[in-house]
């Protein structure tokens, strides 16, 4: 059976671009379980509440559900296990430098298939404070207005 190629999406957290600064990201492997990786083909995962972890020199994801197989028998695998990744050690020395600093944490931004491989991006965030979740919105909301009647002047509606 030939290996399928391209990207498939499984699992995004819209929610971290919102509420963290992205700051860095970086494509990491999960060491996972055969019913993990049935689970996640069949589009089955959540990364709320999910964040990286340094121990003894690894990076390790914590709460990212993956609910059990359906077809799975008594091999079964945890929904909310903790998960190592697998980066590089040049990358790892340095996430662990960058995770040093006051307010940075490593947050999942997608979870998706690379040539048959189940990867998750991560990214280096820094928490937003209120005041600059508005700002963006903002941007947003002005930069949509501007694309409106620029569409509309190119029409010849204004």
């Amino acid at each position: 059976m030939p290996r399928e190629q391209g990207r498939k999406v499984v699992a995004s957290n819209r929610k971290a671009r919102h509420d963290y600064a992205i700051l860095d990201t970086y494509e990491a492997g999960m060491q996972l379980t055969g019913t993990e990786v049935k689970s996640l083909r069949a589009g089955r995962a959540s990364l709320v509440d999910a964040f990286g972890h340094e121990n003894h020199g690894e990076i390790f994801l914590h709460g990212m559900h993956i609910p059990e197989y359906t077809q799975g028998t008594w091999t079964n695998h945890e929904p909310r296990r903790v998960r190592k990744l697998l980066l590089r050690r040049e990358e790892i020395h340095k996430l662990m430098g960058k995770l040093r600093d006051d307010g940075v944490t490593l947050v999942p931004l997608q979870v998706y298939f690379h040539n048959g491989y189940a990867k998750v991006e991560i990214g280096l965030a820094k928490g937003k404070k209120a005041y600059d979740k508005r700002q963006d919105l903002a941007a947003r909301d002005a930069s949509k207005e501007i694309q409106r009647a620029m569409g509309r002047r190119s029409k010849g509606m204004d």
